[in-house]
């Protein structure tokens, strides 16, 4: 496998000391990182989890762990950062269903979707709030897509969708995933 060339993703982390006074508990670039399917520049870098609503702020543990799955934990939430890079350097190239597969049973599952339209395209259960950090990107659905920059954000609720950047540079996208409830088709 490719060695990562993706940039870091600086993780702050608060809590509280012994005292129950806020500090920083960590700063450090995020441990819990993964280059989809040997592409060493396509980076998903998990910040933070939860595993229920509403959330428990207890404890200093780390709820991130490897392997990163592609969704949420069951009525939890991830928080996630990922570098996409240029369609042209991976699409063709690269084995779909092991990059899908490389994120767990829920990778796996999103690929039931026609990759026709895209090599990306799948679906997940869960509501996504997708923010471009830098550069640009593609939203692609089934039957529509949308350019987006810098600054825009999205809400992907449950859709057929994939990602594609048509630029040059890379994009760096930030996810929030909501687990949602299946839709009924």
């Amino acid at each position: 496998m490719a060695e990562p060339t993706f940039r870091p993703v600086r993780r702050i982390v608060t809590g509280h000391n012994e005292v129950g006074r806020s500090v920083v508990l960590t700063d450090a670039p995020s441990p819990h990182t993964m280059s989809l399917a040997g592409v060493s520049n396509f980076g998903v870098t998990d910040i933070w989890k939860t595993e229920s609503a509403p959330a428990s702020n207890e404890g200093d543990i780390d709820p991130c762990s490897l392997p990163i799955v592609l969704a949420p934990p069951k009525s939890g939430t991830v928080f996630r950062v990922v570098e996409f890079p240029p369609d042209k350097e991976y699409i063709g190239k690269w084995k779909r269903e092991a990059a899908f597969a490389s994120m767990g049973d829920s990778g796996a599952e999103a690929l039931e979707e026609d990759a026709s339209r895209h090599e990306m395209m799948h679906t997940t259960e869960s509501v996504d709030y997708a923010f471009v950090i830098e550069g640009e990107i593609w939203a692609v659905l089934d039957e529509d897509e949308v350019y987006m920059k810098a600054g825009d954000v999205l809400v992907q609720r449950g859709t057929s969708h994939a990602w594609s950047n048509r630029s040059d540079k890379p994009a760096v996208v930030g996810f929030v995933l909501i687990d949602a409830y299946p839709l009924q088709r």
